[in-house]
Order: structure tokens, then sequence, then C-alpha cells
């Protein structure tokens, strides 16, 4: 029998469609391109029947009719701090196997804090932080002890991936700064801001394809912020990602695979590890992570639905990867579809 392969996605409106009142101004850069939906298509199409599933509201109904065998799920979800669990825990509710972490993964890993503490427990580095804001009322700052405060230090939504919230004023460098970027943060996307200390080494991503023991680390893939442009800071925030690295005139941002030293290596594809098994993440994720003055990995975060665009001339890191490990793209999304088949138990 053919396999018959639902595929959870969320695709950007144009931006001359987006609908008033929407929010940020970043409100859509968690979702992927037509391009990238498509390209993911063409390659599950290799396995067999593909079934689109826009996650949008009649998600539900469209998935019980279909019931396909498998759900590859690529979706950020609509609204809320649980937004990326919801495609998978409707899924679960409907006993119907899909790709990737399962619904509390996904939800700890985007609430930046609870991810931390995590990482904590498990003995996973990390840098020390502070939460400018109630998560029940995240209108409200309230009182800051400006001792807790870590300076220089980054500040950014607490839930929120795809560097949305992470303009280059995120790296503040005083007190002031730091309170005025929690506010901005407040106001626009009315949720806490996470103050995280800024750590002044490298910075690194690691893609990780497999489950268990077989979990691997792909080729590291560096950030030089030396090919940003003269003042910008040494952060992969919004504009690095989304505005001065364009497919026409793309930034020279990645080295892969990155020049380490074996010790550094090791050293942080076990840390990268870590922090995917210490979240229970499944079958594929990319942690990003920095080095602190002496030298030692840090957990920034980490991203159980990474990005992949589909063009080498993008700059996406997760490809980035799996093309230094001798991944064509079509041949990365089918590993990704194999571990989650081979976990259910499921005969491609």
């Amino acid at each position: 029998m053919t396999l018959r392969i639902g595929f959870a996605y969320n695709e950007k409106p144009p931006e001359e469609d987006e609908p008033p009142g929407t929010g940020s101004h970043d409100r859509y850069a968690e979702w992927d391109a037509p391009e990238t939906i498509d390209a993911v298509a063409r390659a599950l199409s290799r396995a067999g029947d593909v079934i689109r599933l826009e996650a949008d509201a009649d998600f539900p109904l469209r998935l019980r009719e279909a019931r396909p065998d498998i759900v590859f799920n690529i979706a950020e979800g609509l609204h809320g701090p649980n937004r990326e669990a919801h495609v998978p825990a409707i899924c679960e509710f409907y006993d119907i196997p899909f790709t990737g972490s399962d619904p509390l993964a996904l939800a700890l890993a985007l609430d930046k804090r609870r991810a931390k503490e995590v990482f904590r427990a498990r003995g996973i580095p990390t840098p020390e932080d502070v939460v400018l804001g109630d998560p029940c009322a995240p209108g409200v700052i309230g009182p800051v002890d400006p001792a807790r405060i870590p300076i220089p230090a980054v500040v950014k939504p607490l839930f929120e991936g795809s560097s949305k919230g992470i303009p280059a004023s995120a790296l503040c460098r005083d007190l002031d700064a730091v309170l005025r970027r929690a506010a901005e943060i407040h106001e626009e996307y009315a949720q806490p801001a996470i103050v995280e200390a800024f750590l002044p080494g490298r910075e690194f991503t690691c893609a990780i394809l497999g489950n268990g023991p077989a979990a691997r680390v792909l080729p590291l893939v560096e950030v030089r912020f030396d090919a940003l442009p003269p003042g910008a800071p040494p952060i992969y925030g919004y504009e690095a990602k989304w505005l001065w690295d364009t497919a026409d005139a793309p930034l020279e941002i990645f080295a892969c695979p990155a020049p380490v030293e074996p010790a550094l290596a090791a050293a942080l594809e076990e840390v990268a590890l870590g922090a995917f098994h210490a979240l229970g993440c499944r079958d594929w994720a990319r942690v990003d992570l920095r080095l602190d003055a002496q030298g030692r990995p840090h957990v920034l975060e980490i991203n159980p639905l990474p990005g992949i665009l589909p063009d080498p001339r993008q700059n996406s890191c997760y490809p980035k990867a799996a093309r230094a490990a001798g991944f064509d793209y079509d041949g990365m999304i089918l590993a990704v579809l194999r571990a989650a088949l081979q976990r259910y138990g499921i005969r491609p």
C-alpha cells in the first residue's frame, strides 16, 4: 500500500494581503514561504501520496477526514505561547502519527524560561537570565531588582522564535537600555521579556537528526559576526536574518563545517545532544550555542521546528548542515520522515 503523508504547515501571506491589526511587524516571520512548502511536498512525494493540510482553523476537521498514515509537521501554529504544540496535540487526539517532537517538548522549547529550567535541572549549561513581567499579566513589568539584571544582556520576547523581537537594540549594555527594550517587548508582543547574560565567545548552531542513542549532530555551523555590516552588534538577530541577508546579496555569515578543534566540537555536540534529550525532542531539532569567556559552550535555545529554506543561496542552518553531511534537500526531508516512521514502527 502507498504511504499517505499528511503535510501540516503555515504559509506566509503576501505582505499586501496581511490582515490589518495582526500585531507585531514580524507577525509571520516563523511561517514558511510557498517555495519552502512546495519543496517539502515534492520531497515527501517520493515516499508516498502527499495530502496538504494547512494548519488554519479548519485543520482539525480536514485531518480527521483525511486520516493519513503519518503527518509531516512544520506548522508553527496560529496563536498563543503554546502554538507550536497545537498541531501535534490534534494529531495525538486523533491517534495519528506525526514527525518531530511531541506537544510538551514543543511548548517547553518556545517558553525560554521553562526550557532553561529544564536545562539547569539536567546540568546543561545555559546563560543566566531573569524574566521581566508576568505571563499572567503581560502588560506589567513590575518591580525590578537591578542586582539581578545581567549586564551586558540580550533582551528577547519570552515566547518567540525566528529572531522575532531580537533587533540590534536587543543587545543592552546598561540597565536603562534593558528596561527600555523590555518595555518595547511588552508593548509590541504583549508578553514578558527574558533578559539573558550576553556571552562574548563564538556562536554555533547544531542540527540534530534521529532519536535516542542514534541521534547525531550534523556538521557544525558557526555564525561569523565579521560578516555583519560595520557597527552591527555581534548577535544573529532580526536584521541579520531577514533584512541584511537576501537571496540577491546573501551574507557570508555561516561557516559549515565550522573550523573547530576536536575537543571543542565534542563539547558542542555533547551539550547540544544533552539539550535535545533533556526536553524530549524527537526526530530533528536545531540547538543554538554560544561560548562564554572561558570557551565553554552554553545553550541559548533549541528549535524543534528548524527553518528549512530550500535554496542553497539562502542562509538556512539545518539544510546547510545536512548538505555538509551529504544529504540533498529531498534526502534531508526523507531522513526526518524515516526517523519518525522507525520510531512508530511503520514500514516505509
